[in-house]
């Protein structure tokens, strides 16, 4: 009989809102939770929620958050037996997964063998095709000159996509519409993919039209258990990075959700997996799915899952790395009603999405109650910095039906203000609240399709019609200004606004 292993203090080896959610889960259970945190850190909410705090240094994730050595030091400094990596920075480092076990300490995650076998897409699209799961036709030899992919393009048939074996988040991704663009695509993706992740290799495969993107959210224990939790859909993206996430996948039919979901089970089956780890599958409009990868750590959007199954999958991983068995069958999971997630940045949609970075003067998160969540990982006076991924949180609606979850969703986002820095709030509501959204018709190019209504012209005003209102506020002057009154908030231009503060 395998032993329970002693788990009552967790470190969370990241920062941010996933640093809070999963602290919230393991405090729910009783345990001690530890966070990190770099220099700039010190006082950011993650920290200030955690029962205990260690300080890494630095302000780069490189000289905090990535520095293996420094997490393992933290761990073992502050009395804990276990470590969640979250997800991002190590979460799919198969060297921090294997320096945990060397230290003695438990990995919330897969084996490290499980990690490096996902890796690499190329590998981990030769393990599918062993294990009977579909793929894209393609090419992901180890022959990496022109004429291979040249000769490879030609007989998949174009378009084609280039992807990087080492990749993720879009990067070192080129679509190839013909063969005379092939070449410079090749180099240019082969730059970016050497640039992102230090391997310039690469893969090529046929170019699906209009896909959907739906995945499958899988969990297995250390007893040979393994379970598919239903599916997400996550087609509204921008530059191959999810907007919008939401479950059930729209208009999957039950025998559908049963054969992705049996094909992502033998994915995990394949290698040996332990823990949540999500299946990412091409949908094409005839129905038919191909693997594209698989995800060994928590997804950004599992709350979702979470809604329409009852479930806390991070106390799931909690109990599963105890050595506790999955506490249900498969015939046992549920399927209750619907969810529908967005993901709130600091950024400038009208500045080609550019990073924003300031201090929160103003944020106001929409109630929470009845179907109605918000995982955030800041509050009003935090700064946000340039040296980390720029999300504030995730505001995620449920309903008995779909529309009942977006029109909660859309009032979520009218209830939801930020001031200080720039945000993405707007672009999510347009989406949420665009008639093609509503029909769920769905696909990766939603929002390259519909950008005229989503990112509609920002033309700067002019420079006369800056003037005029300049003119205009000064002779409004005397008539807002009340001498009698000195107590008056209007008799004098302080800066102070009702409402809102003066930015």
């Amino acid at each position: 009989m395998m032993s329970t292993p002693q788990l009552n203090t967790l470190l969370v080896a990241n920062r941010g809102e996933i640093a809070c959610r999963i602290m919230r889960s393991a405090k729910n259970m009783g345990l001690t939770t530890v966070a990190v945190h770099s220099a700039i850190d010190r006082d950011a909410r993650h920290s200030r929620e955690a029962d205990i705090r260690m300080d890494l240094g630095g302000s780069k994730a490189a000289d905090s958050y990535l520095m293996i050595d420094k997490l393992i030091d933290a761990a073992r400094a502050s009395g804990a037996q276990a470590i969640h990596p979250g997800y991002g920075f190590l979460s799919e480092n198969a060297d921090f997964a294997r320096a945990a076990e060397d230290a003695g300490l438990i990995f919330l995650g897969p084996p490290a063998s499980a990690i490096d076998a996902m890796g690499s897409k190329s590998a981990a699209k030769t393990l599918m095709e062993n294990a009977g799961v579909p793929l894209v036709p393609g090419y992901h030899g180890a022959a990496q000159d022109s004429e291979t992919f040249a000769a490879a393009a030609e007989r998949i048939g174009y378009p084609v996509l280039l992807k990087a074996t080492a990749g993720g988040g879009g990067k070192g991704m080129k679509v190839v519409e013909q063969a005379s663009e092939l070449a410079e695509a090749l180099a240019s993706a082969q730059r970016e993919a050497q640039s992102s992740f230090g391997d310039a290799r690469m893969l090529v495969e046929k170019y699906v039209l209009s896909p959907r993107h739906v995945e499958i959210q899988v969990f297995a224990d250390q007893h040979g258990h393994c379970l598919y939790l239903n599916e997400r859909d996550c087609s509204i993206q921008r530059r191959h990075q999810k907007v919008v996430e939401e479950a059930p996948a729209p208009g999957l039919t039950p025998e559908l959700r049963k054969a992705m979901g049996e094909a992502a089970v033998k994915a995990a089956q394949a290698i040996g997996y332990v823990g949540a780890g999500t299946v990412e599958f091409l949908l094409d409009a005839r129905g038919e799915f191909f693997f594209m990868e698989m995800n060994t750590r928590l997804q950004v959007e599992h709350p979702v899952t979470e809604y329409i199954t009852g479930l806390d999958l991070v106390e799931w991983q909690i109990r599963v790395a105890r050595g506790e068995p999955l506490p249900i069958t498969q015939a046992q999971v549920p399927l209750i009603g619907h969810a529908i997630e967005v993901r709130l940045y600091a950024e400038d949609p009208a500045n080609d999405f550019m990073p924003a970075t300031g201090t929160l003067n103003l944020y106001r998160e929409p109630a929470q109650g009845i179907g109605r969540r918000v995982d955030s990982g800041v509050a009003e006076g935090d700064s946000v910095s340039p040296f980390y991924d720029p999300m504030l949180g995730k505001l995620i609606a449920w309903g008995e039906t779909r529309e009942e979850a977006r029109l909660r969703l859309l009032a979520m986002l009218d209830e939801c203000a930020v001031g200080g820095v720039r945000t993405n709030l707007a672009f999510l509501r347009r989406i949420i609240a665009h008639p093609a959204f509503a029909a769920a018709e769905l696909d990766t190019g939603f929002i390259a399709r519909h950008q005229s209504q989503l990112l509609p012209d920002t033309t700067e005003l002019s420079e006369v019609f800056w003037q005029a209102a300049g003119e205009a506020f000064s002779q409004s002057e005397p008539a807002r200004i009340h001498p009698a009154d000195p107590h008056s908030p209007w008799s004098s231009p302080s800066g102070w606004r009702a409402g809102m503060p003066a930015e």
